[in-house]
């Protein structure tokens, strides 16, 4: 049995929304945490993606496989064009999404800093989800610096 492409894309967009459900809403339960130390959900998101990007590569025609050494946004769109070249983006950017919440997650669970709106983000832009979290660390971090500096005065 052959999967389509379509289905692939259907399946990876299911396959990556239980690990954010995990991370976002049951941040502190040990199946959470023993499931996002896993690397097992990327080997199968590397594998839906080095299938989608074999099948995609005579989508690109032989003329302009160069112009990747200096892309033009027309070139990068047309490509985008086509399907198989358009889940295998996707399912990099599914990849490279739940990779950078999975870090957030961990962060937050080694630093106690709240995630949350962070991974919330991370979820539908990966980059804003980043920014919130680098944002939240350093905003928490000078709440906390001042508040040792008030502990400090008063002793």
């Amino acid at each position: 049995m052959t999967i389509s492409i379509t289905q692939l894309f259907d399946l990876a967009n299911l396959f990556v929304l239980p690990f954010w459900g995990l991370m976002i809403l049951l941040p502190h339960w040990g199946v959470t945490k023993k499931v996002m130390e896993s690397y097992l959900p990327f080997v199968v998101l590397a594998g839906a993606y080095i299938y989608c990007f074999i099948n995609s590569v005579n989508a690109i025609p032989v003329d302009s496989a160069g112009s990747f050494i200096n892309p033009h946004l027309s070139d990068i769109a047309s490509l985008f064009a086509d399907e198989r070249v358009a889940a295998a983006g996707w399912i990099h950017f599914l990849t490279l999404d739940l990779f950078l919440g999975r870090w957030i997650y961990w962060e937050g669970q080694r630093t106690g800093i709240w995630t949350i709106h962070s991974l919330i983000l991370c979820l539908f832009a990966g980059p804003i989800g980043l920014l919130s979290h680098l944002i939240t660390v350093a905003v928490a971090n000078q709440f906390l610096k001042g508040k040792e500096q008030l502990t400090e005065i008063s002793q």
